[in-house]
């Protein structure tokens, strides 16, 4: 993968007509990424979580080529970059996608949801490496895909 991390599929199954599946990654420090042209279509609901932690990455992430953000549950271009930049970083929001500078540090914030469950996800991700707390407005949107999400979470960050 772009971003450095060795990827693999350890059981994928079709429900409800959507693949669903369980991923194994190893690495080390994110190196960062440019998803553009194809790979934005192909990648357009795991873009959230990915700008998400782009800062935490070396090189950072540009995204491109993803208009179609701006029209889903909420605008996620505009969600992530406010988002982002309540947490303290630096984000270039452009039309079609946005530009994030790696090697940045978050801090806790208030930061909103806007009702879209892939941005009550996302956030709950970047929160977990953020100095101080985050509060997620609307964080019970990410029941619409994800009902156990922040239960499964919890049981994650016991281990």
């Amino acid at each position: 993968m772009q971003m450095g991390l060795q990827i693999s599929v350890t059981s994928l199954e079709e429900i409800h007509g959507e693949m669903v599946g369980a991923l194994q990654i190893e690495g080390g420090a994110l190196k960062g990424a440019t998803i553009a042209g194809g790979d934005s279509a192909a990648l357009i609901d795991e873009i959230p979580v990915l700008a998400a932690i782009a800062p935490y990455t070396e090189q950072g992430l540009a995204v491109k080529d993803a208009k179609e953000l701006r029209v889903k549950e909420s605008d996620r271009i505009a969600a992530v970059s406010e988002n982002l930049r309540r947490m303290g970083a630096q984000v270039e929001e452009r039309e079609d996608g946005m530009i994030i500078p790696g090697k940045q540090p978050l801090r806790g914030a208030e930061i909103d949801s806007f009702g879209d469950h892939r941005i009550a996800m996302a956030f709950a991700i970047a929160a977990l490496r953020a100095e101080g707390e985050t509060v997620i407005r609307d964080a019970e949107a990410a029941a619409i895909s994800f009902p156990a999400f922040f239960e499964i979470l919890e049981q994650l960050l016991e281990r």
